[in-house]
């Protein structure tokens, strides 16, 4: 058993894992104490005299050495926005996040030796730097405590009944099969899953369980289908459940049940990830990365979005994010209307489609997905140089696909859309970061 206690200063890592160690028999490891044996010297005068560069080099060879550690794990809140950090501190291991008020930080440390991460005065910068870590802090932590108004021995007290309980499946929910087994095998196993109606085709489950076993992770994915989004919430917080892939219907469904929603996904108005921790849930959208990441060498370019529902409203925000001069083109002009103006772009029916005033093309409507003869475009329409992108990913070819190949066109499938949103979602879940080509290696 690895447990890692992670946070700001202030927050107790190094009290409460010094007790929890003892508290469960396990041995004990602080990095900075390591940091500091390892250099010679003190922390205030290594960020003084070699600066916080090889300060930040030394941690990531002291958390390196404790990849197969046994015990309990005191490391510092810097080190996990190191993603190559958290995957040494999560493997086979549990990521504990300890938090706590700017106010009750500030009354902790004010007095410390420590030097400042900032030129900010000391309240300033705390807020400053919990702001820009809060996103590191949330992907890296299975579990999170504020230790603000607990003494060290409850916060201890909780901590060990999180990690020996074995906890229960709830009454009065349609709990998927496979997730009993697992339990039984393994009671403290993160659940992760997709949330859709239907889902039963999504090939998530398979590659994200791969995924988990490559980085050593305790978790396991399995699928949430049902007709409405809400009792799939309601599971979700009873289960624990750390993070869920949400897909068609529930993308703009789910969001009056999240906690909160990150600014992206606002802008979108869609959801397509959802994080928990400490009981509450984080709302995200990835699809939109799926889309920029491929694109970013047309940066500037003239862009077309097929479409007008929710996954070409996360294509519009990505091209938007690149610069490019976005129409969009429906069937209903209303609906092209209507999503266009939220955006600033021009909009249209699918039959003002003009090639040549065409640098990317983005089909997101599922024209090609059930009907592999059918595309949203005649072939003659496309223009060589083009790039044209297919969200559309079941076939992996589809017709656009291969027309737009033949006329001399630069074509991306849809896979790679699902590649990188999933790569994406992967940090958001556990805060590691994933190579698209591991994804793509292991979708095969």
């Amino acid at each position: 058993m690895k447990i890692v206690l992670t946070g700001y200063r202030g927050t107790g890592k190094t009290a409460v894992g010094r007790r929890l160690a003892h508290r469960l028999g396990l041995p004990f490891a602080d990095t900075d104490a390591l940091i500091e044996e390892k250099a010679g010297i003190a922390i205030p005068e290594i960020f003084e005299q070699r600066g916080e560069t090889a300060f930040r080099r030394i941690e990531r060879e002291v958390i390196a050495s404790l990849r197969n550690f046994n015990g309990v794990v005191s490391t510092g809140g810097g080190a996990v926005t190191d993603p190559a950090n958290v995957a040494m501190l999560r493997r086979d291991g549990t990521v504990v996040l300890l938090t706590a008020d700017p106010a009750v930080i500030e009354e902790r440390i004010r007095g410390s030796d420590r030097p400042g991460l900032t030129v900010l005065p000391l309240r300033d910068e705390i807020r400053e730097v919990l702001r820009e870590r809060r996103l590191a802090y949330l992907s890296s932590a299975d579990v999170c405590i504020d230790t603000g108004s607990c003494s060290v021995g409850e916060t201890v007290e909780k901590l060990a009944a999180l990690l020996t309980a074995v906890p229960a499946m709830p009454g009065g929910f349609s709990v998927p099969g496979d997730l009993m087994a697992v339990r039984e095998r393994d009671p403290l196993t993160r659940i992760c899953g997709i949330a859709g109606n239907p889902c039963s085709h999504s090939r998530s489950p398979a590659l994200y369980n791969r995924l988990f076993e490559e980085y050593g992770l305790h978790y396991y994915y399995t699928r949430f289908e049902w007709p409405t989004v809400e009792p799939i919430v309601r599971l979700a917080r009873a289960l624990d459940v750390r993070g869920l892939s949400v897909t068609i219907p529930f993308k703009q469904d789910i969001i009056p049940f999240l906690d909160e929603v990150d600014a992206d996904a606002a802008a979108i108005g869609a959801v397509n990830t959802v994080v928990q921790c400490g009981g509450r849930l984080h709302g995200f959208n990835t699809d939109w990365l799926g889309v920029k990441m491929p694109l970013e060498h047309r940066r500037g370019a003239r862009a077309v979005v097929l479409g007008a529902g929710g996954a070409a409203a996360a294509t519009v925000y990505a091209l938007r994010d690149l610069d490019m001069a976005v129409t969009v083109l429906n069937r209903t002009r209303e609906r092209a209307r209507i999503l266009a103006e939220r955006f600033g772009c021009a909009w249209g029916g699918f039959d003002e489609f003009e090639g040549r005033d065409t640098d990317v093309v983005v089909n997101t409507t599922p024209v090609g997905m059930e009907d592999a003869r059918r595309s949203p475009l005649p072939a003659d329409r496309l223009e060589r140089g083009m790039t044209v992108f297919d969200l559309v990913y079941t076939p992996p070819e589809t017709k656009l696909i291969r027309e737009a190949r033949m006329m001399g066109c630069e074509t991306i499938p849809g896979t790679e859309m699902f590649v990188h949103q999933a790569a994406a979602q992967f940090r958001l879940i556990t805060g590691i970061a994933v190579d698209a080509a591991c994804v793509r290696e292991m979708m095969q």
